[in-house]
């Protein structure tokens, strides 16, 4: 495939993500404006990104921490891709907090107090405030990040109190597999879980939930950010 022909697919595959979350917000009464839409770029090649940053997307969302600062690194200094906000969606380990508070906007998986901590006291001071949401486990899998649904609004609260991050939200996913009534009810959870935290923390903007199979079911739940991969960049590089 030609690089034309490469960055003609970026284009149509975004435009086709940009009308299915139009028409998700259309059967839901909900302005397009109210939902934000995140690239997931995991495994994917630098290219395309810059293919889908040449189509006019800005946001991009890694898993993996030394993924996501190798890829800032490559592309902060493109004048074409300088303006790239970098989010990281993944599981975030203590010792690796520093990296991320000093490079990236948004954190995703905060899931316990002491990450939080340690991002507000690593984040410089010349750089405005961490975006940060809460991870909740809604499907309750062992193998899945996320603090517990009981946790999830007391952490909201202790973490919108620390001084370098601005609480956005909650963040969470469903368990794989499930039939749509299921995974609507855990959607449901998360969602009111963030109408509580709203109350006790003003400024909240972030329900992130949904992805390329049920951003449709995610909107209709009242999704303000789905996270795309496969529907954008297609399937993922098979891993050596």
């Amino acid at each position: 495939m030609t690089a034309s022909s490469e960055a003609s697919q970026a284009t149509s595959r975004l435009l086709a993500v940009r009308q299915r979350i139009a028409a998700a917000c259309r059967a839901s009464r909900r302005a397009e404006s109210s939902v934000t839409l995140l690239a997931v770029s995991k495994l994917q090649p630098t290219q395309k990104i810059r293919e889908l940053h040449a189509a006019g997307h800005r946001a991009f969302g890694e898993n993996y921490v030394q993924e996501a600062l190798a890829k800032h690194a490559e592309l902060s200094g493109d004048v074409h891709c300088h303006d790239i906000e970098w989010h990281l969606i993944g599981p975030l380990q203590s010792n690796k907090t520093r990296a991320v508070a000093e490079t990236l906007h948004w954190v995703h998986s905060v899931d316990r107090l002491k990450i939080a901590e340690r991002l507000s006291a690593q984040r410089p001071p010349s750089l405005p405030p961490l975006n940060v949401c809460i991870q909740v486990n809604i499907s309750d899998e062992a193998s899945k990040s996320g603090c517990a649904p009981l946790e999830a609004v007391p952490l909201a609260v202790a973490v919108s109190k620390l001084p370098n991050l601005r609480l956005r939200g909650l963040m969470g996913m469903p368990a794989p597999g499930l039939a749509p009534e299921a995974t609507r009810a855990q959607f449901a959870l998360l969602a009111a879980l963030y109408a509580e935290a709203s109350t006790m923390v003003p400024g909240m903007d972030t329900l992130s939930m949904g992805m390329s199979d049920d951003l449709e079911l995610a909107i209709a739940c009242g999704s303000t950010m789905v996270r795309v991969g496969t529907a954008l960049f297609g399937l993922r590089p098979a891993v050596a």
